[in-house]
């Protein structure tokens, strides 16, 4: 199991590989990567002294073409991605490999605009904190015919109205269902605000998971890879099946507006999906609205309080997402009290998950998944199944 890593050479797609820090694998024949994320999961795991699972799957779709959602740097040329070695140095792109359709569409468009617009745009400058116009983030559902292209802007820059005006004018040409203007202080890098509008449209978008479509926020997180997304949920769902009653109960923790917790309610009696973003909650609230769901119930709420939602409730089973910092300790422990019978740990840090897995010594690791949701890059997510001893 713990063999090294291993390297197959091929021909990059991209014409700037090698320049642009976005895809560092591109080089490596995709089985190959496929399995370098095997051996890391394997490593990872074997180093914090867990037993592997007799089996574990791999799951991947197509290596191109796959990201529904791309950040690009606002430059005096249009859209750009960062240069590898030199974060202040920007690569012009009007076309990404790894990028859906959609996706670079939308891109080819802004850059048309952006080319007859850009005497009169101010790009922000990062080392002089001046300037106005931050990020360009492009989203395009998979299933859905649902986009969104969003302008990041300077809310200190006194040019920032002019800017509105300006990206109001290719609201009125573009081709996305939603255009969006969102501000931040000039000393918040960041490519998603709270503090947004929509030009056209409406700040939030579609996407449908299998049966069930998801609306969520522009402005909040989504998993960028639907259809690896939907393998993730089949395997979940095949696995909760078999190990679940239907009087238990889902917590679907750092739940989002609802991946895990919408797709998977009817196997459960009750379900909460736990969120501390706001925006993602209010549209996880929409989604059961608007689907009329009677057992599923959208919290706002840290995911150190979870306990206080399952007092009244013994037969648990607890979904946890957390971001790449992964759990803090007063989470961990609150978990640990509430003692779920089937854990499920979706990682997008499978060396942060191992090092939390841990401390949960009362739990078997029954099943484990790799899901290749990034390929052409060294970022892999893994999904653990654990079993209450």
């Amino acid at each position: 199991m713990g063999q090294g890593i291993i390297s197959r050479m091929t021909n990059p797609s991209c014409p700037i590989f090698g320049s642009c820090g976005g895809c560092s694998s591109q080089h490596i024949d995709y089985e190959v990567q496929l399995d370098n994320k095997k051996q890391m999961v394997f490593q990872s795991l074997e180093r914090c002294g867990i037993k592997l699972p007799e089996t574990v799957k791999v799951f991947s779709d197509k290596p191109y073409g796959y990201r529904s959602r791309m950040d690009f740097i606002a430059t005096a040329q249009g859209p750009g991605l960062r240069h590898k070695d030199a974060k202040d140095q920007i690569i012009p792109v009007t076309n990404c490999p790894i990028a859906n359709e959609g996706v670079n569409n939308l891109l080819k468009e802004v850059a048309v605009w952006w080319d007859q617009k850009k005497r009169d745009l101010i790009p922000f400058d990062t080392r002089r904190q001046s300037g106005c116009a931050k990020y360009i983030v492009i989203r395009s559902s998979e299933h859905i015919p649902s986009s969104t292209v969003s302008f990041v802007l300077n809310e200190d820059s006194p040019a920032l109205q002019a800017h509105i005006d300006l990206f109001k004018d290719y609201a009125t040409i573009s081709t996305a269902t939603n255009v969006v203007i969102a501000t931040l202080p000039k000393d918040k890098d960041m490519s998603l605000s709270p503090e947004a509008f929509a030009v056209k449209g409406s700040l939030t978008m579609q996407e449908k998971l299998h049966n069930t479509i998801i609306e969520f926020s522009s402005q909040g997180f989504f998993q960028n890879n639907t259809k690896m997304t939907e393998k993730m949920i089949a395997y979940c769902r095949e696995l909760l099946e078999d190990n679940c009653l239907s009087t238990d109960v889902l917590i679907d923790l750092y739940g989002g507006a609802g991946t895990f917790g919408l797709s998977l309610r009817d196997i459960f009696s009750k379900t909460y999906i736990v969120d501390i973003e706001s925006v993602n909650i209010e549209c996880a609230r929409e989604n059961v609205k608007r689907q009329r769901i009677s057992n599923l119930e959208a919290v706002s709420a840290d995911a150190s309080t979870v306990g206080r939602l399952a007092q009244s409730h013994n037969d648990l089973v607890l979904i946890t997402d957390p971001p790449r910092v992964g759990m803090d300790q007063k989470t961990i422990q609150k978990i640990k009290a509430l003692s779920p019978h089937v854990l499920v740990y979706v990682s997008c840090n499978p060396q942060q998950m191992t090092k939390e897995l841990v401390r949960f010594n009362e739990y078997q690791l029954s099943d484990l998944a790799v899901c290749d949701l990034f390929p052409q890059t060294p970022h892999v997510e893994a999904v653990a199944i654990l079993k209450r001893k």
